[in-house]
């Protein structure tokens, strides 16, 4: 698997510089502190890097992009910070660091994580460059897929699976809804910046959903590759199917994505070769 950067350095600097605008500046405040310590913990910036490409084949600036791009990362810090939490999946580290609530404390990490929710609305809404009606349907998208029917139900069905275990059909609904869901409203609200229509929208939907599934797989394949000791106990893509299956299944989700960006011609380059390197990405 490929050891390339899934984002190149000039967005994730980009990405980056622009968090830093829109965070609460240092103050001492804890709760400012906490969500600056777990939206700048480094991670991937495949979500706004999303954003920024897709209203970049749409044939706008990916700057006009940015504040969408930095909503959705901080709706991903959130969840993380969540998702971390001794009543959830309960891990001590993120990202080789302690986890928010081991370093700022359980009550300072839950309201760190509801101040970046509502802060990734905040910056939607007054993104003043963008249309009020675009600005409301990528409010009305980042909505569905952060909600009961986007990542907080699947979270719902992952605990459930942490009980009682599961099937193939039940672990791809969950990882459509717990992880699929925000990377589709990512490429979704990059095509409503530049203010594409939506036959366009509708394929970057659809390109963003095959490669988030395939990012779950290979997460399970590279996970499987670890020493025994640190392996997880819940059902995964390679325990229920196989490796072999497994990676048979991310090279059909690869080129699913590929072919549904034919509606945007040579500009889609860049976003071939990302959902290739997704594919074959070693961490």
């Amino acid at each position: 698997m490929s050891n390339k950067p899934l984002v190149s350095g000039q967005y994730a600097e980009m990405i980056d510089c622009a968090l830093e605008r829109y965070l609460p500046k240092p103050s001492g405040n804890v709760v400012s502190e906490a969500m600056r310590y777990s939206a700048l913990n480094g991670g991937k910036r495949v979500r706004p890097f999303l954003t920024l490409e897709f209203c970049r084949v749409c044939g706008a600036s990916v700057e006009r992009a940015l504040p969408f791009a930095c909503a959705v990362e901080m709706v991903h810090a959130y969840s993380l910070i969540h998702d971390d939490l001794p009543c959830m999946d309960d891990d001590s580290f993120r990202r080789g660091k302690p986890s928010c609530h081991k370093a700022f404390g359980e009550a300072n990490a839950l309201l760190a994580g509801d101040a970046l929710l509502t802060l990734a609305f905040e910056t939607v809404l007054g993104a003043d460059q963008i249309s009020p009606e675009n600005r409301v349907e990528a409010g009305l998208a980042l909505s569905r897929a952060a909600g009961y029917a986007g990542m907080i139900g699947g979270q719902a069905i992952d605990i459930r699976i942490d009980q009682c275990g599961t099937d193939v059909n039940t672990l791809i609904e969950t990882d459509k809804l717990k992880t699929g869901r925000l990377i589709e409203a990512a490429a979704v609200l990059g095509c409503l910046a530049a203010g594409a229509d939506g036959k366009k929208t509708d394929a970057a939907g659809k390109y963003a959903s095959h490669v988030g599934l395939a990012f779950q797989i290979v997460d399970d394949l590279l996970d499987s590759g670890q020493e025994d000791g640190e392996r997880d106990e819940k059902p995964t893509y390679v325990t229920l199917m196989g490796a072999e299956k497994a990676a048979e299944k991310i090279s059909e989700l690869t080129a699913k994505a590929r072919e549904a960006l034919e509606i945007f011609g040579s500009e889609a380059e860049i976003l071939k070769e990302f959902a290739e390197k997704l594919a074959q990405r070693n961490s």
